[in-house]
C-alpha cells in the first residue's frame, strides 16, 4: 500500500511557495499548515515530517542577547511564532520526526539547540546577504564540507544558491555542526554533530523552494533526502 505522507509546514507569509515545493515532486503527499494563529499544534501528531519555513527575525531575548533588538526589523518579529516553533522542535526531537529548516527555520532551530544569532550580517562586517536592490534574490557560491552528511546528499563540494536574509547563525547550537558556509564565512547549512540513531535534521540558509534551477541538488536532492527519511520512519 502506498501510504500517504503528511508533512507539517509552518505558517508564514509565503506559505504557498513552500507548500507547492513540497508537493511538486510527484509523491503521495499531504500538507498541514501549522501555526499558532490556527491554534492547531495538536495537528503535529498527524505529521510524518516538518518543514520550518522562512520569515521573521527571531527575538534576541530567546538567545539571551536582548541588546541585539535594535538590529532586528521591529515590524518583522513575532514572539508567538518563535514560541510555537520551539514547541514544534521539542515535539520532533522527542518523537524522532524528520525536520527540514529553511532560512529562518535554520535560525530558530539553532536558537532552540542553544545557539545564538548575528542579528544583522552587514552590521557585523560581512557582505550583504539580503535581496538585490530590485528585490530579486541574491545568488552566491557556497562551500560544502566534504566530510559532511550534507555533502552526501548534494554530491558536490560547491554550488550556487540564492540568498535573502539579514540574520545568520553565530554560535552553533549544542549537538549541531556547520556543514556549509559562504565565501565570507556565513553559515549556510547545519546538521547533527552525532546523527547516529537520531532523526533527519537538516537546516539550510538558502531557499530551495525558489531556486531558479529546481533540478539543482541544493533543491531536488534535499527534497528527496527529506522524503526518503520520512519513508524509512513509516
Amino acid at each position: 500500500m502506498n501510504q500517504k505522507i503528511i508533512i507539517g509546514v509552518t505558517d508564514c507569509s509565503k506559505f504557498e511557495i513552500y507548500s507547492n515545493w513540497v508537493l511538486s515532486f510527484g509523491e503521495n503527499l499531504e500538507i498541514i499548515r501549522l501555526g499558532y494563529k490556527f491554534q492547531n499544534f495538536d495537528a503535529i501528531k498527524k505529521c510524518n515530517g516538518i518543514v520550518l519555513t522562512g520569515g521573521e527575525d527571531v527575538h534576541p531575548r530567546f538567545y539571551n542577547r536582548s541588546e541585539y533588538y535594535e538590529y532586528c526589523y521591529e515590524d518583522d518579529i513575532d514572539e508567538e511564532r518563535d514560541k510555537f516553533e520551539f514547541r514544534v522542535l521539542s515535539y520532533t526531537e522527542e518523537n524522532q520526526i524528520p525536520v527540514l529548516g529553511i532560512c529562518r527555520g535554520m535560525q530558530v532551530g539553532n536558537v532552540y539547540f542553544g545557539g545564538t544569532l548575528i542579528p544583522d550580517i552587514a552590521a557585523w562586517g560581512k557582505f550583504n546577504h539580503a535581496k538585490m536592490p530590485d528585490q530579486s534574490d541574491r545568488y552566491h557560491e557556497i562551500i560544502v564540507n566534504p566530510s559532511s552528511w550534507l555533502n552526501q546528499i548534494v554530491n558536490t563540494d560547491k554550488g550556487m544558491v540564492n540568498s535573502n536574509h539579514h540574520q545568520s547563525t553565530d554560535k552553533t547550537g549544542k549537538g549541531l555542526i556547520v556543514s556549509a558556509i559562504s565565501p565570507d564565512g556565513v553559515t549556510e547549512a547545519m546538521e547533527r554533530l552525532y546523527p547516529e540513531g537520531k532523526s533527519f535534521l537538516c537546516f539550510v540558509q538558502w531557499h530551495p523552494e525558489r531556486l531558479k534551477d529546481q533540478k539543482s541538488p541544493f533543491s531536488k536532492n534535499l527534497h528527496e533526502a527529506f522524503i526518503n527519511a520520512i519513508k524509512i520512519n513509516l
